[in-house]
């Protein structure tokens, strides 16, 4: 397979100088904050290549004899799917380990599971709790360690996101980018990084309990003055979706939080759901995106002891933009095993 940054740099993307650093292989893949914007465009652009390779039904197995471990402390229908057939098309052996699979944090510390793993595979993903971990698997890991997602960040969803707006929008500097709901973990975390990276305006549309966090907003700050993006935090529904883009929303509440929890996040929450008024104050082509899994229906376990209990039918997004015109939360989710295999395949070839 050519690599994609040579075929990138002939079509005048790039130059050789920036082809140099767009050598990935060894690195981990932690959080967008590690990434510069050249690395952040380069493995959009490789998900995109291996996306039209596969489509086209060529195969591109260049990793044959390598195996990579997937750690899942938090399950997932998206993560785990897109690792496991990701790894596959690459020609590479996939060792899934759920919750009950693995001694990690109980009978054998993150140092030690790195060390073992380290020795038997050539890269792992992380899926889990704090940030720290996964931070931990790569210090003693010595080989390529990837952020499944942790309570912090989510960065392997941004490249999935990131392709997914481009191939919709054509382009992404410069875009209105409005995340609505709680905004203080690992999405508003994560789309409001990789937004400055990209020059994008990233807005925070939510109750002020629910920003992100002062340091973090420095940080993106900082890296918007070098990109021309810019951040934004409202509690202003009208505000933050005029002129949208992009409208994004994600779960209120973890599973297993508490009744109490629940009841004070849907207080808080509710005037910042994505429903047909929002997105009246957007652009007339706006793009509706969710990570999944969403509560849009009744269709669900959950989502039917939340209308038990809480009288809601439906929480974060409403069944009508969900199935809208406006959604592409399908493609998203496809572009998830993508934007992975170019993650692994440019850390691991």
């Amino acid at each position: 397979m050519t690599s994609g940054f040579f075929l990138y740099r002939l079509k005048g993307k790039i130059t050789k100088k920036e082809e140099k650093n767009m050598d990935l292989k060894g690195r981990n893949f932690l959080k967008l904050l590690d990434y510069s914007p050249e690395e952040i465009t380069y493995l959009i652009d490789l998900s995109a290549e291996l996306k039209e390779k596969k489509k086209k039904g060529i195969l591109h197995d260049e990793l044959r004899g390598k195996n990579i471990a997937l750690i899942f402390e938090k399950t997932s229908t998206r993560t785990r799917c897109s690792f496991e057939v990701a790894a596959s098309d690459l020609g590479m052996g996939s060792t899934y380990l759920d919750p009950t699979g693995s001694q990690i944090g109980k009978k054998e510390s993150i140092r030690d599971t790195a060390r073992v793993l380290g020795r038997m595979y050539d890269g792992i993903e992380y899926r889990g709790f704090e940030q720290e971990i996964v931070e931990e698997l790569a210090k003693y890991a010595g080989v390529p360690v990837w952020n499944g997602l942790t309570n912090e960040f989510h960065p392997t969803q941004m490249i999935a996101d990131m392709l997914t707006i481009r191939e919709h929008c054509g382009t992404l500097k410069g875009l209105k980018f409005v995340y609505m709901g709680d905004a203080r973990y690992n999405m508003g975390n994560s789309l409001m990084v990789t937004c400055a990276k990209l020059g994008m305006h990233f807005v925070a549309c939510t109750n002020p309990k629910y920003y992100p966090s002062d340091e973090l907003v420095a940080k993106a700050n900082d890296v918007a003055k070098e990109t021309g993006a810019t951040i934004t935090l409202t509690d202003s529904v009208e505000e933050a979706c005029k002129d949208a883009d992009v409208i994004y929303t994600d779960v209120w509440v973890s599973m297993g939080e508490p009744d109490e929890v629940w009841k004070e996040r849907i207080e808080d929450l509710l005037p910042y759901q994505v429903n047909a008024k929002a997105l009246s104050y957007a652009k007339k082509d706006v793009k509706f995106m969710h990570c999944l899994p969403a509560f849009h229906d009744l269709e669900t376990k959950i989502g039917k002891e939340i209308y038990e209990k809480f009288g809601l039918k439906e929480m974060e997004v409403t069944d009508e933009v969900f199935e809208g015109e406006h959604s592409i939360v399908f493609d998203e989710a496809e572009n998830r095993m993508h934007s992975i295999k170019a993650i692994m395949y440019a850390t691991l070839k």
